[in-house]
């Protein structure tokens, strides 16, 4: 197996813990930022543990699969996805959620993944996949941040859940 690369990224959102992670498992926020469409397993709503998904689609000019299993689920402060079919030798990505009580809300996201090809695919980790993912990392927190922040939320989420947990998960 090739190196291993970890990826980190955070933000600080000032909204309910809950409402961040329920925005966090929207299938329909991700489709938006990863421009690919799930096809198989859960395609709509809200992914719960155990749940898989696969995404196909076109990526750096490439036709693309991702099927991935969500197999730690602790809401409304931890899920990780990991990839269980795909272009990757090896995908997982960690998403935790801390309120700060302040109102605030920290996510931290961390990917690690490695790819075949030995070498070659090193390279093209390190070149090509590590800022490519670091740019859709970057976009889903700005995204969830401002839906997050707004009255946008209650279009992904149409139950109030400011202040008591919703029984989605």
């Amino acid at each position: 197996m090739g190196r291993r690369f970890t990826l980190r990224d955070e933000i600080v959102i000032h909204a309910p813990i809950e409402r961040c992670f329920l925005l966090s498992t929207s299938i329909e926020i991700v489709e938006q930022e990863l421009k690919m469409r799930p096809v198989r397993g859960r395609t709509t709503g809200f992914i719960i543990e155990s749940d898989t998904v696969r995404w196909e689609g076109w990526r750096l000019s490439l036709p693309q699969f991702h099927e991935s299993l969500i197999e730690l689920f602790q809401p409304p402060v931890f899920f990780r996805d990991r990839m269980i079919a795909g272009r990757f030798a090896a995908f997982e990505h960690d998403h935790a959620f801390t309120d700060r009580g302040d109102g605030t809300v920290l996510l931290r996201d961390e990917v690690r993944l490695t790819m075949p090809w030995g070498w070659p695919g090193d390279l093209i980790g390190q070149w090509i996949m590590q800022p490519d993912i670091r740019g859709l990392l970057h976009n889903r927190f700005a995204r969830i941040k401002r839906i997050a922040e707004s009255e946008e939320w209650q279009k992904y989420l149409p139950m109030e859940i400011n202040k008591t947990p919703l029984q989605l998960y």
